[in-house]
């Protein structure tokens, strides 16, 4: 028989005489299949307690500036020793998260600001500031923020969930920057589509609500600022945290699943008849705050992390992440609190001279490290350690469609994967109705002089299955090429 691809993760359909695979694991499309995925790797100390948010800054020497929150709690990574400092306000605590809540951060220019609803809005001034400090301008206590053209914008109000409310242009952290009279501040009531959950910022920002999405676009000279267009008529954010800006492209989860938003268009539906049903049926609906989206800056994939209905009270245990070149989803096992796109923190050679007497205390090798260092997925552990997915490839399953047919019983003596890994084990499931429930072979490692993996099986309808342990250097795994005769037809 020819080469059997290996097919593309969608789950929702049957994978009955198909070229779509229910099946695969811890592995990342690539155009001739699939390829590894690394596990975590420890990159700093733990937080004193779980993280509930993170984010990186750019000083204006590109020099990073890593900060990260508890629920009570706002930290800044130390570049040196990577352990963590408390900048909270008067090293204090903050009223605590709600439970279902995050800290969101946004960068204007040298300022960092950090929101939760349950606080005042904290800023951290990049040039000079050795902990946070209360927003000047007395702004709404907000759950969400972000920065659109050269304005703040602030959702998830506290007192007015229906509303979004910006700061003057240019004018984020001054007495008159929430005062609705100065530089075009001001905010805009929504009489419909529910509460308001989030703004995807950008040049033009995408208001997100509960049964509506909006956009606003910067009016230079007009009294109202913003042009609010409705993009959407009964379509909603369905998971606050769940919006990913990547490039100009953003990426959500509604109530009728996965969509993306092109620059200048309404949203398009990317899970449909894919992942859609599999990932609700999966999802824990009471736990939405560890649904969260993260986009990785050195590729075309984007990540969704959750907690499934199995997982662990506090974490999430999968992702499930997008390539949006290929048009293509796949499954990773990842435990963790909080996903997201960070930059490497750069090590100088006064940093090394710091630490000159601990080298073995490093996380990483010196190879990794560099005084700017371009973004890419990372997440806190259970242990509420940053770390980011550079460690040894993860064990790997890529199983094929289901093949066979109606009329004749197949006889399979094995297949062999077409792959560069030195070591793959593969089996075959079989059942003899569509109605049976499939059972899985033993399974065997491939023959290391013919590369097969031989067995013997005599059945109506088959998959066909590879696995690389965990551990094993390898690039791709294109499919198998099954050795089968047609039997009779009992």
């Amino acid at each position: 028989m020819p080469l059997l691809q290996a097919g593309e993760y969608r789950p929702d359909v049957s994978d009955y005489l198909g070229s779509a695979s229910r099946n695969v694991l811890n592995v990342i499309p690539r155009g001739d299949g699939y390829g590894p995925f690394p596990s975590f790797s420890a990159y700093t100390t733990a937080l004193p307690a779980a993280c509930r948010g993170a984010f990186y800054a750019l000083k204006s020497n590109g020099s990073v500036i890593t900060f990260a929150g508890t629920s009570t709690k706002l930290y800044q990574l130390n570049n040196t020793d990577f352990t963590w400092t408390d900048v909270s306000l008067g090293a204090g605590s903050y009223s605590a998260l709600s439970s279902t809540a995050q800290w969101q951060f946004a960068q204007f220019g040298n300022l960092v600001f950090a929101t939760q609803a349950n606080a005042a809005m904290q800023v951290f001034d990049l040039s000079s500031s050795s902990a946070f400090a209360n927003s000047l301008g007395s702004p709404p206590q907000a759950a969400y923020i972000s920065v659109v053209g050269r304005f703040l914008v602030l959702s998830g109000l506290l007192s007015f969930p229906y509303r979004i409310q910006w700061s003057g242009l240019n004018n984020v952290n001054a007495a008159t920057s929430w005062d609705g009279l100065t530089l075009g501040s001001d905010h805009q009531d929504f009489p419909d589509g529910g509460i308001v959950r989030g703004v995807a910022g950008g040049e033009a920002g995408i208001i997100f609500q509960d049964q509506a999405i909006r956009r606003m676009s910067y009016v230079p000279g007009s009294p109202i600022i913003f042009q609010i267009d409705r993009i959407t008529q009964d379509k909603g954010l369905y998971a606050p945290y769940s919006i990913i800006r990547a490039g100009e492209k953003i990426f959500f989860y509604a109530g009728q699943g996965f969509h993306k938003i092109e620059p200048g268009g309404v949203p398009e539906q990317i899970g449909r008849e894919k992942v859609d049903r599999t990932f609700l049926a999966d999802l824990d609906k009471g736990n939405l705050q560890l649904f969260m989206g993260a986009a990785d800056p050195r590729s075309t994939r984007v990540y969704w992390a959750y907690k499934s209905g199995s997982g662990t009270v506090g974490t999430y245990d999968k992702l499930l992440g997008y390539d949006f070149v290929l048009d293509r989803f796949f499954p990773i096992v990842a435990t963790g609190e909080y996903l997201l796109g960070i930059s490497q923190t750069g090590l100088t050679l006064e940093n090394l001279d710091a630490i000159s007497s601990s080298l073995d205390a490093l996380t990483l090798s010196l190879d990794a490290y560099a005084t700017a260092v371009q973004p890419e997925v990372a997440q806190f552990n259970a242990s509420h350690v940053l770390g980011f997915f550079r460690g040894s490839n993860l064990e790997a399953t890529i199983e094929s469609a289901e093949q066979g047919t109606d009329e004749n019983r197949i006889t399979i003596r094995g297949f062999r994967p077409v792959t560069d890994a030195a070591t793959v084990y593969g089996s075959v499931s079989y059942r003899d109705t569509p109605s049976a429930a499939a059972i899985s072979g033993v399974e065997v490692p491939v023959n290391v002089r013919t590369g097969r993996c031989d067995m013997m099986r005599d059945t109506r309808y088959s998959r066909f299955k590879t696995r690389i342990p965990a551990g094993i250097n390898w690039t791709f795994c294109a499919g198998v090429v099954p050795d089968v005769t047609t039997g009779g037809t009992l």
